[in-house]
């Protein structure tokens, strides 16, 4: 028994390890097509269009989570509009377009916020409890504080490149690239801000959805679709040269196809799973291995347009992350010995920007 404990643990783990791996990887992959002209909106439409068509059939007929009662009513439709909106709609497009602006290591800085903010709004909304004499209280304040800080720093601070670009790269451009041609850094944090924000809501929004409905691949289908159409309104609109719509059997078809297919099935079936066997803090534990990965990825292959103070942004975002979350583990713990457990656990169905992102940010 210890040894299928032990051999469950680390596959859980490495699971985990590998499913942040492809995101920043496909962070990479959609930054790169939109620097070679690809438009985020179109992107947006492209992928959850896709996730639809995968995740539709899947949650009627294969998935086995299945509970009695009628679910399909006015309220779970209105609540799923919302959450497409929300968390599709206005974070996505918030996200990609922010990562045409800037680069993979922003989005998982600001990936990193999800905590801090959730917490401002439970304070905000009423939802939760702040204890100073609570170790955990404390800990998810300096952390919060830790990760706006980092933020700032990510948002103000570029600093130097880490290799000049001509010992980098001296005889051809590199295949994949971390920064957009028309790169505006500012705009790109702001528009990543606001992605998080608009995400930690849609993570309160969830909480209310799944008392309808408890078939959560359902949920996510049915959010996804009203995304898709919603999406498809807000790409027409700024999108309105045909030429933008259009896919050959090229590099932008490939990452379309990667990105619907991974953060529709793949991930989440992971990340539930994880969630089954560890709880609902163990998938969040892994969202700083992101920053590793980016950082390993710029170092030692983009370094031209890889940055010294995005490196620093993206750790001090990481390190408040982890102090917010143990410190709502905290929280979490001490309400469940008094009787008290008012404490929101973190959504099953975590998106960054592509990475919900996304990102997939």
């Amino acid at each position: 028994m210890r040894r299928v404990a032990t051999l469950s643990d680390v596959m859980a783990c490495g699971s985990m390890v590998v499913v942040e791996g492809c995101i920043i990887g496909l962070t990479i992959m959609a930054s790169t097509a939109m620097a070679k002209g690809m438009s985020p909106f179109v992107f947006v439409v492209y992928t959850n269009a896709l996730s639809s068509l995968i995740l539709l059939p899947y949650s009627f007929f294969f998935d086995t989570n299945r509970s009695e009662g009628t679910w399909l009513t006015l309220p779970f439709l209105v609540q799923v509009f919302v959450l497409g909106l929300i968390g599709v709609t206005i974070a996505q497009n918030l996200a990609f377009v922010g990562l045409s602006y800037s680069s993979p290591i922003v989005a998982c800085g600001f990936a990193n916020q999800m905590p801090a903010l959730s917490f401002i709004l439970a304070i905000l909304l009423r939802s939760t409890k702040f204890d100073w004499k609570r170790s955990g209280s404390l800990a998810r304040l300096i952390g919060t504080l830790i990760s706006f800080g980092g933020a700032i720093s990510l948002t103000l601070y570029k600093g130097p490149t880490i290799k000049a670009p001509s010992l980098t790269f001296p005889s051809r451009p590199p295949l994949l690239v971390f920064t957009s041609t028309h790169e505006n850094w500012v705009l790109g944090c702001k528009l990543f801000a606001a992605s998080s924000f608009a995400l930690a809501i849609w993570n309160f929004l969830q909480a209310k959805t799944l008392k309808i409905c408890k078939q959560v691949m359902k949920i996510i289908s049915f959010y996804t679709l009203f995304g898709t159409i919603q999406t498809t309104g807000v790409a027409l609109y700024f999108e309105r040269d045909p030429e933008a719509w259009k896919l050959g059997l090229n590099f932008e078809l490939l990452i379309i196809v990667l990105t619907g297919i991974f953060s529709s099935l793949i991930r989440t079936k992971v990340q539930m799973w994880c969630t089954r066997l560890k709880g609902p803090f163990f998938v969040p534990l892994f969202k700083p291995c992101g920053i590793a990965y980016a950082t390993t990825f710029g170092c030692l292959l983009f370094s031209d347009t890889f940055h010294y103070g995005s490196i620093m942004g993206a750790f001090i975002c990481g390190v408040g992350y982890n102090t917010v979350l143990w410190g709502q583990m905290k929280d979490e713990e001490a309400s469940k010995l008094d009787g008290r457990n008012k404490i929101v656990s973190p959504s099953r169905d975590e998106k960054v920007p592509l990475l919900q992102q996304d990102s997939q940010v």
